[in-house]
């Protein structure tokens, strides 16, 4: 038997501007006997030596940071040294527009700092989500961000679709590490009235609206985060709120989300299985789902019964994602029929949803 003092601990590198937050972070961490916090850094500068010489497994880091902020330091960083990054952000709207830019610039992964007013607990249960993030991170292999895409108001899609509300079909993706990068790519090539999307994107509660706007902004599509009991109809992607699941229910001749609480499943809330396996049932073989890049196998499950309630279903190949965690447990479960490039992704989706409603629907 293996003790746990004996066990391979994960190294941890926390940087921080903040005395008072390095130290806190660092005290919560340790008390976890499979993390090891192996430095402390207060500006990026001093993190770019350490990571050089600790070599940790996992990095946290304040993007608000002086000198240089942390989105420069990661797009420097991740190329040279391609280590998981997990952001620790304020939840305030700067600090939530950095943290989406972070992800978009490779971290794995990010935790919101709880406001003053939270308390003790709400700190204690900041780590714990922090610990539990670091786990997963020091498991997987960071490629490296793909190209963003750059940030045009409402681009004409190349891709016509001859849809028309309600939807008749229902388009499902799940996804975790990169996805905000790949969603973006897959969603800017939507035309304005794809069909109905439902978005699961792991991310807590303020970054996912957030993040919603940041594609409304960009896209042909209406995004938007999802309110309980919208109807799915043409031209309009729904992104899952953060720390409320979203399940896809019947409504007359056509479908309505419900975002609702509950235990995490997978590990998370908002889960892909909750949304996949909520769209097996309600619209079984009138649907087409994707996993895409991320860490860990939340989906995979949801995936396998959307497939058996005759879906299409797809995920991402290895070569476009940032980590082909979840896309590889979807494909060897046998959930994804297919593994396709992010960038031909959106038209075989768009294919699949041609099909399915019995018409050619769209083409160049």
């Amino acid at each position: 038997m293996i003790r746990t003092e004996d066990a391979v601990r994960t190294r941890v590198l926390v940087v921080d501007d903040s005395a008072v937050a390095r130290d806190l972070i660092e005290r919560g961490l340790s008390r976890d006997p499979s993390i090891e916090v192996v430095g402390k850094a207060a500006d990026v500068y001093a993190a770019r030596d350490k990571i050089v010489f600790l070599k940790p497994d996992v990095v946290t880091l304040d993007v608000e940071m002086p000198r240089m902020d942390g989105i420069e330091f990661l797009k420097r960083l991740i190329p040279q040294y391609p280590v998981p990054v997990i952001v620790v952000s304020a939840v305030t709207a700067e600090g939530s527009t950095k943290a989406l830019e972070a992800l978009d610039a490779g971290a794995v992964a990010v935790v919101p700092k709880p406001s003053s007013s939270g308390g003790p607990a709400a700190f204690q249960d900041m780590l714990t989500e922090l610990a539990d993030r670091i786990k997963e991170a020091s498991k997987v292999r960071i490629r490296g961000p793909k190209p963003a895409v750059p940030a045009y108001p409402r681009p004409k899609s190349r891709i016509e679709w001859a849809g028309g509300p309600p939807s008749r079909v229902v388009i499902a993706l799940g996804a975790s590490t990169g996805g905000t990068t790949a969603l973006r790519t897959l969603i800017h090539a939507f035309p304005r009235k794809a069909p109905g999307t439902l978005v699961v994107q792991h991310m807590p509660p303020v970054f996912t609206r957030m993040f919603a706007e940041s594609l409304d902004r960009e896209s042909a599509v209406e995004v938007r985060e999802a309110r309980d009991g919208d109807a799915v109809r043409d031209g309009l992607v729904l992104i899952a709120p953060g720390d409320l699941h979203m399940r896809l229910e019947r409504a007359g001749d056509g479908w309505k989300v419900r975002c609702q609480g509950g235990l995490k499943v997978s590990g998370h809330r908002p889960s892909v299985d909750v949304l996949l396996r909520s769209v097996a049932e309600a619209a079984g073989s009138r649907a087409v789902g994707m996993v895409l890049t991320g860490m860990g196998r939340d989906g995979a499950d949801g995936l396998l019964s959307m497939r058996r309630a005759g879906a299409a279903c797809l995920a991402q190949d290895e070569g476009t994602s940032v980590v082909f965690g979840m896309p590889r447990e979807a494909w060897e479960c046998g959930g994804a029929e297919r593994l396709v490039p992010l960038e031909t992704a959106a038209e075989v989706v768009l294919e699949h949803a041609a099909r399915i409603i019995g018409g050619g629907g769209h083409g160049e």
